[in-house]
């Protein structure tokens, strides 16, 4: 199978298409990877690093052109091949397609998938390689340029649309493994974990169900999962620190630490929203089915969330199976169980008629598919 790999600056792909190998070889099916702008320095060797954007736009074109002749060329030699790529990039502040569309119809990718990470990672990235020439409303600018250049040139093949999927980084192991099944496993059942999220952070019990929730979708299915970009958790912090009239705020990002003007984040909680909203419902829309966990709050009220029914609803309006795990001893209201494929007391109960249905097989797990 053939993948073409997008997603902005400041995401770190090479390194995590590294973590995409060792599970590919651990399958026995190792994965090609042709690193775009890694290809374009070697075939440029007086360019320095971090400076090949200054060129000429022509030699950009030509030595990018250069670069997937090759990428053509060594491509049919291998059973699955990743082409990571921008898809668009900026020079001398304008816009620019990082593709030929020529190149793209004779590569002819099996599918498109853009990669993408909270905000505050991505700027933490950049801030740690002398990059800080940007604004918080710039690098949610850029990600979304991404997202919709690439899923118009999956639309625009010449023969057929091509299928396109947006995946957060999140969990790196989590998620690398998810990046391997959608190349190479196109029979698995593909899933969006819905639950409540902001409202549920100091109920440590429910945390740990919706967490173990989340990790047996993971297990068996290509799962989409919200919870791996919440840029919310961001905003309802920084909203909360300025009203404390803190200026800044410090964000642990795993291997380091930042700090992030409060006024600053607030000032694209609109951006953080509307995007949530829009990628929340592409994510679902490009799944198989929607999997919901409605969990019991104290006082036997259901975790039902705004978030959630919108997600069902919206699950069902395009025409995906939806099935619920209601965990309440109330029953659930009409707006749920008259959209809902079926409904389950517990997550066992869901697994076992998973795998009654077909959904999971040993085959989904370990069948090679692709092509040479």
């Amino acid at each position: 199978m053939r993948m073409v790999l997008t997603g902005q600056v400041g995401l770190d792909r090479v390194h995590y298409l590294r973590e995409v190998e060792k599970i590919a070889r651990a399958h026995g099916e190792p994965v090609r990877i042709f690193n775009v702008g890694e290809m374009m320095y070697r075939e440029a060797p007086d360019v320095r690093p971090g400076r090949i954007l200054d060129l000429p736009l022509s030699r950009l074109t030509s030595l990018r052109r250069a670069v997937f002749r090759d990428i053509l060329t060594e491509a049919p030699h291998h059973t699955h091949v990743i082409v990571n790529s921008h898809a668009t990039f900026r020079w001398h502040n304008g816009l620019f397609s990082a593709f030929d569309f020529d190149q793209l119809a004779l590569f002819r990718a099996d599918m498109y998938v853009t990669l993408l990470d909270n905000v505050e990672n991505v700027h933490g990235r950049l801030i740690r390689d002398q990059n800080d020439g940007h604004t918080l409303k710039d690098l949610l600018v850029w990600r979304e340029e991404e997202i919709l250049a690439t899923e118009i040139i999956s639309k625009v093949s010449p023969d057929r649309p091509t299928p396109f999927f947006v995946l957060a980084r999140g969990r790196e192991k989590s998620t690398a493994r998810t990046l391997f099944r959608l190349l190479a496993r196109r029979g698995m059942k593909k899933v969006y974990p819905s639950f409540p999220m902001s409202h549920v952070t100091d109920m440590p019990e429910v945390l740990a169900e919706i967490q173990d929730f989340r990790t047996r979708l993971g297990e068996d299915f290509i799962a989409f999962d919200p919870g791996d970009v919440d840029e919310k958790a961001l905003y309802d912090k920084a909203v909360k620190a300025l009203g404390e009239h803190q200026q800044r705020i410090s964000l642990d990002l795993g291997d380091r630490s930042i700090t992030l003007p409060t006024a600053e984040i607030v000032s694209v909680g609109a951006d953080i929203n509307g995007q949530i909203c829009a990628r929340d419902f592409m994510m679902v829309r490009q799944s198989d089915m929607i999997v919901s966990l409605i969990p019991e709050l104290p006082g036997g009220r259901p975790g039902l969330s705004s978030g959630v029914e919108r997600e069902l609803q919206h699950a069902f309006d395009h025409g995906r199976e939806v099935y619920v795990i209601w965990r309440p001893r109330s029953g659930p209201s009409p707006f749920v169980s008259q959209t809902a494929t079926r409904i389950f007391p517990a997550i066992t109960d869901a697994m076992d008629y998973f795998r009654d249905k077909g959904f999971i097989t040993p085959q989904s797990l370990f069948e090679p598919t692709g092509r040479v």
